[in-house]
Order: structure tokens, then C-alpha cells, then sequence
């Protein structure tokens, strides 16, 4: 089959074709396992952080991807709940040791075993995969294929960071960061706190627009002081200092809900953290690890009750290094998708 693999680390500035197409044998399911015909894999920021270092670093080489939609090919001898022919989704989580305090209560996402797809194992920048029966996701009817894919990361790890807002209707919400996640999570909070006004930071001037477009009440740059105090931000950035912003403009009891693998090195903003200015009164900083079965399925229902169609772009599985590249560049309207055939 075909697949796009990572082969060694490297400073995409540098090495701006990391992923090799590559010829390599069609995976077998174990026992418990299913074979997955994909037909469309998300492209996520957090793969830049896998190629560049920033994460646990995967066991080369690697077939990345972790927003995988796809028809189910074949299964294991002991998988009882699925069966060929399905269409189903892949998230990040692709296992997690079922036996851990952590996983016991439902937050496998912290399970010191928790392995994740397209890092720990093979994912779906390839047109086939094999995941474990429990960590597959039926995808409702309502999306095409490319527009459940961003939904199983983007919106599903957006929808963890709202619940982690504690947010409440009709408080101030911002987003710092206007890439895939954050046009889910404007839409998402539209939806679910109609009385509260979002503020979105952004470099980009096109994402400003973008942001605007679908009912921000203001959009600035990510050093700008938005016009009012807000209760809570969530902060999907790659670097440090736009997270001293989001910390100036919370208001007092504020949270800030970082929703990043990992940060960029960037000393120079970490020593202008001032307490007065940025903690103080207060404010508090949550950060996300990693998704829970829980909320993948939780967001899929919410996405179809609120009929959320996300903003895709597509590219052909050989153009996986075009798609990371303009992702790195700021080149962002909504979520670039990979189509396989």
C-alpha cells in the first residue's frame, strides 16, 4: 500500500519534505483489531511537533495521522462490535492500559500507557490502518468523510478545551490561535453559549476575517489587548508568548485552558511574564493532555445536533509535506484534509 512515512526528525525549515511516499505491506489486525480502508486523514499541528521533536519521540519510521476516516476492510478473530463495511473514525487516542486509576475513571487520556495514533503506532497518512475495536468511532451519516476527519481531533480536543473552560453562558470567551480547532470551537461556543461574546487573537489577518465571519465580536493580533476583560481563553498556539497575552487579558478568577502538546522554545517571552500583570488575582492556567474516548463521542453527537459543517481544504496524499509546510506558514482557513484515490 501506499503511505506518506516520516523517516528521521528534522527543522521543517530546513527539510521542508519530511514524508517519503513509500511502498510498504498492508498491516494485519491482531485478535482485536480491525483493518481500516481510509479514505480521508485530518493534517494536525501536532504532527509539525512530531517531525520537529517536540513530542515523545515516535519509533521511526512512522506513519503519521490521527484524524482518520475510513471504511472498515477486515477484522480480528475476537472483534464482536464491528463489522466490514462500517465507516469509522480514528482519533489520537489509540490505546490506553484499560487498568489504571486514570482509566478506571474514565480519563485514559492521563494513563501512563496511553499510546497515541500516527506516533506510537501507524496512522492514516496511508490508504490502510489497523486500530484497536474499542478505539474506533462510528461517524454519523450527517458529515462526508472529509468533514468528519478534523472533527476527530481538531474538534473533538476544541470540545475538551471548552468543557475545560468552566465556562459560563454569557461570559466573555477568547481564542488565541485561528487554525482548525479554533474555527470549531467559535462555532461550538456560538452554539452552546449563545449569550457569550468571542474574542479571537490571531497573527494572521486573513484569520481575523475569517474569525469575524463566523460571529466574533472583535479580532485582533495575539499582543493586542482585546476591548474588555474576558472570563476565559483558550490558547492554541505553538509558542510562549502568546500565552503571556491571553494571561494580560483575562479578567480576575480567569482561566486560561492551553491546548498544546508542546511549546516552542521562546525565552525571550517567558521572562516578560510580570505577576502582578499576568497572574495575579486569581487567574488560573489549565492545560490539555491528550483526548478521552468520552470526547470523541460526546462531540460527534453535539457536531450533528448542531449541524456543524467544518471549513475543509483537501490535498492529495502525496501532497502530506504542501499540507504540513502551509500549515506551519500560517497558511490556515479552517482544516486541510488528505483524500486518499
Amino acid at each position: 500500500m501506499k503511505a506518506m512515512q516520516l523517516k528521521n526528525l528534522c527543522n521543517l525549515n530546513e527539510n521542508p519534505t519530511p514524508l517519503e511516499l513509500v511502498e510498504v505491506p498492508m498491516p494485519v489486525p491482531d485478535e482485536h483489531e480491525v483493518l481500516i480502508k481510509v479514505s480521508a486523514c485530518g493534517v494536525c499541528h501536532t504532527e509539525l511537533d512530531e517531525i520537529e521533536g517536540r513530542t515523545p519521540p515516535p519509533e521511526l519510521p512512522v506513519i503519521l495521522g490521527h484524524q482518520v476516516v475510513g471504511r472498515i476492510e477486515a477484522v480480528g478473530d475476537k472483534v464482536d462490535t464491528l463489522k466490514p463495511g462500517e465507516r469509522v473514525g480514528v482519533a489520537w487516542i489509540f490505546s490506553a492500559c484499560g487498568a489504571c486509576k486514570f482509566c478506571l475513571a474514565g480519563n485514559e487520556n492521563l494513563c501512563e500507557h496511553f499510546a497515541a495514533t500516527g506516533r506510537d503506532a501507524n496512522g492514516g497518512y496511508a490508504e490502510y490502518m489497523t486500530v484497536g475495536e474499542q478505539f474506533t468511532y462510528p461517524i454519523p451519516d450527517f458529515f462526508n468523510d472529509y468533514e468528519a476527519a478534523p472533527l476527530l481531533c481538531a474538534g473533538a480536543i476544541g470540545y475538551r478545551s471548552l468543557r475545560l473552560t468552566n465556562l459560563k453562558d454569557g461570559q466573555r470567551l477568547g481564542l488565541t490561535g485561528f487554525g482548525a480547532s479554533g474555527h470549531l470551537v467559535l462555532k461550538m461556543a456560538k452554539q452552546r453559549y449563545p449569550h457569550s461574546d468571542i474574542y479571537v487573537f490571531a497573527r494572521n489577518p486573513d484569520e481575523r476575517e475569517f474569525a469575524l465571519q463566523l460571529g466574533a465580536v472583535w479580532a485582533g493580533d495575539s499582543k493586542d489587548f482585546a476591548p474588555d476583560k474576558l472570563d476565559a481563553i483558550i490558547d492554541t498556539t505553538p509558542v510562549w508568548a502568546p500565552v503571556v497575552g491571553a494571561l494580560a487579558n483575562l479578567d480576575a478568577g480567569g482561566r486560561l485552558v492551553i491546548n498544546a502538546i508542546r511549546k516552542e522554545a521562546d525565552q525571550e517571552a517567558l521572562l516578560k511574564l510580570d505577576y502582578p500583570e499576568h497572574v495575579w488575582l486569581e487567574k488560573e492556567i489549565k492545560s490539555v493532555a491528550n483526548i478521552t474516548r468520552r470526547d470523541v463521542i460526546e462531540f460527534l453527537d453535539l457536531a450533528v445536533a448542531m449541524k456543524l459543517h467544518p471549513e475543509v481544504q483537501l490535498f492529495e496524499l502525496e501532497q502530506a509535506n504542501q499540507a504540513l509546510m502551509e500549515l506551519k506558514s500560517g497558511k490556515i482557513r479552517g482544516a486541510k484534509v488528505l483524500k486518499m484515490g
